[in-house]
């Protein structure tokens, strides 16, 4: 069987940059939590959904928009074709969420920067890509796609550092309390959601 080097070496800098990409999720996710989170172990749910077309059309005017308002500006898409039919949402979750395809689980540790990977499965026409012998074989996806076809259970188990009901309840009824401030113009220190 013959390699074509090339392909193999851009597959390879594709992979990494999902790597990068896993990276930046999460420490974006950390940054911007909510500040109720502050103090309590929680997850980090990232999963893929389509993009329809109107929104892709509107990511497209966006980057027209800004290309044409600020000349340093790169435009990211020529074409609305370009514009990818699909994108990650990154959301901090104080449960643990049911397994899916193309998704991810970690679980950050605040207020230190560790992070805890709870489970990385790709879309169901990728899965064969992480076999062992491959090249973008991996330990953690094999594990998570494993458990994921086999011990479902296992992977939507509650984890032994997982807060109680009760506060989990007192954090939400926090959060809540705290979203009706913010909205109450009245409210000392008002602060305009745009």
């Amino acid at each position: 069987m013959k390699i074509n080097r090339l392909e193999t070496h851009d597959r390879l800098l594709e992979f990494k940059k999902q790597s990068d990409y896993i990276s930046q999720g999460c420490l974006d996710c950390i940054k911007n939590r909510p500040k109720e989170f502050q103090n309590y172990p929680f997850y980090i749910f990232a999963h893929a959904r389509t993009i329809e077309t109107d929104e892709r059309i509107a990511v497209f005017n966006e980057d027209l928009r800004h290309s044409l308002l600020n000349p340093n500006y790169q435009r990211q898409y020529q074409s609305v074709g370009d514009v990818p039919a699909a994108r990650f949402l990154w959301q901090p979750r104080l449960t643990k969420p049911k397994a899916q395809e193309n998704s991810m689980l970690f679980k950050a540790y605040p207020p230190g920067d560790e992070i805890k990977v709870i489970w990385m499965i790709p879309a169901r026409e990728l899965w064969d890509q992480y076999d062992q012998g491959k090249m973008i074989e991996n330990n953690v996806v094999s594990e998570s796609l494993y458990n994921f076809k086999v011990n479902k259970e296992k992977l939507e188990a509650a984890e032994s550092d997982d807060l109680p009901e009760w506060r989990i309840k007192a954090i939400q009824k926090e959060i809540g309390k705290n979203f009706e401030k913010r909205k109450d113009p009245l409210h000392k220190g008002f602060e305009p959601i745009i």
